[in-house]
């Protein structure tokens, strides 16, 4: 015979100082470990909608970023022809890229920090269709022209619409603004190539990755067998998708595992103000445990009831804690990514699995903290308690 459920519901409404004490407890702890999940996974998703499953990137056999890579014109040439690029009216869709790193101040702090600007072709927009102009034209090849991020507008100062800033001795106006759909090209400024090649004294024959758009994404196994076994080139070909991915792993992974040790810090602090609260049910309660049992209530009911109790309090706790943190959804926030040393946007982001993962681990605490209460309940002498009353 099960104890009724409403007897616990009172139970903790009679003691709900202690109560509340184990559940905001509970609820900093998920609020922390939400957070800081909700953190790598906006990081994690910034980056990889950066890359689009229909795009490959090109870049140095055993180049692990941009930063490091090189192909040649004449490589370009190469990558240009190969089979499965997507061809516009135009000739093919493809955008060899230079990356940079420049010092912009930040509109907050008033400090440098280091801005990625992109030296794109011409064709780059319908290289990533997912990027569109939002205010502005796209820059003019062959003048000193740019477009930046709408991160980038907001984050750095002089990078407004119609402004001017220096970058590496040039100056450059700022003649657009785009939507990159939330991914790290929001955080980048765009201009020609070769023009930037140039401003950093570098050859103009150079580049860092090529990008090429694909027909389709099953359209990328031929086209990167086509590259790889070619004599004439040494590349690494990604799906772009792919190669933004492993970008955010270092940092996402960190700040996993730091959220995680705060959480499980936080977690034993609370687990302990669970366990203090649920004795101290027991023993103001002895009499009423006597009493069921005097009733006919088993000892396994007595447990369950208890860690019904534990587990209510702990759920409470899991479900403030996923409030607390739900104003934190869509924040934006700036990084800097380990792989590029570049300042990066991005935004929390909670999702349904977190808010599981949240419920979860606040019910593990409420276990942990209710099962030796409740054993202590079910061993409780009788007779002993009974002649208290």
């Amino acid at each position: 015979m099960a104890i009724p459920i409403i007897y616990n519901v009172r139970s903790v409404r009679a003691r709900w100082t202690s109560s509340i004490v184990a559940v905001l407890g509970i609820a900093g702890t998920v609020g922390v470990l939400l957070a800081m999940l909700a953190m790598a996974d906006g990081f994690r998703h910034t980056l990889v909608a950066s890359g689009s499953p229909s795009n490959a990137l090109i870049m140095r056999a055993g180049s692990n970023t941009e930063m490091v890579g090189a192909v040649l014109l004449d490589q370009v040439q190469i990558i240009q022809s190969a089979p499965g690029a997507a061809r516009g009216p135009d000739g093919p869709l493809v955008s060899p890229e230079v990356v940079v790193i420049a010092p912009l101040p930040m509109k907050q702090t008033g400090t440098d920090a280091n801005a990625q600007v992109r030296g794109v072709s011409s064709k780059a927009l319908e290289v990533r269709p997912f990027v569109h102009i939002i205010a502005g034209r796209f820059f003019t090849p062959g003048l000193d022209e740019i477009v930046v991020g709408k991160n980038a507008e907001s984050s750095y100062a002089g990078l407004d619409l119609g402004s001017s800033v220096r970058i590496s001795g040039v100056t450059w106006k700022v003649v657009g603004i785009f939507d990159a759909g939330g991914s790290a090209f929001d955080s980048e400024v765009w201009c020609d190539a070769a023009l930037l090649d140039q401003a950093y004294n570098r050859p103009t024959s150079a580049f860092q990755s090529v990008t090429v758009h694909l027909p389709s994404p099953g359209d990328f196994p031929k086209f990167k067998d086509a590259l790889t076994s070619d004599p004439r080139l040494t590349v690494s070909v990604d799906r772009e998708q792919d190669y933004y991915e492993k970008q955010s792993e270092a940092l996402a992974h960190f700040i996993t595992v730091m959220g995680s040790f705060v959480a499980i810090v936080m977690g034993i602090g609370a687990v302990f103000g669970a366990l203090n609260t649920m004795y101290s049910a027991v023993s103001e309660r002895s009499r009423e445990v006597a009493t069921l049992r005097a009733l006919g209530f088993s000892g396994s009911s007595v447990v369950l009831s208890f860690v019904f109790e534990a587990l209510f309090i702990a759920l409470v706790g899991g479900v403030v804690g996923c409030l607390f943190v739900i104003p934190l959804n869509s924040y934006t926030v700036g990084t800097l990514n380990w792989q590029t040393f570049s300042h990066v946007s991005f935004s929390f982001r909670l999702t349904p699995t977190l808010f599981a993962i949240g419920i979860c681990f606040s019910l593990f605490m409420g276990l942990i903290g209710g099962v030796p209460p409740a054993i202590r309940a079910a061993r409780m002498p009788i007779a002993a308690a009974l002649r208290e009353l």
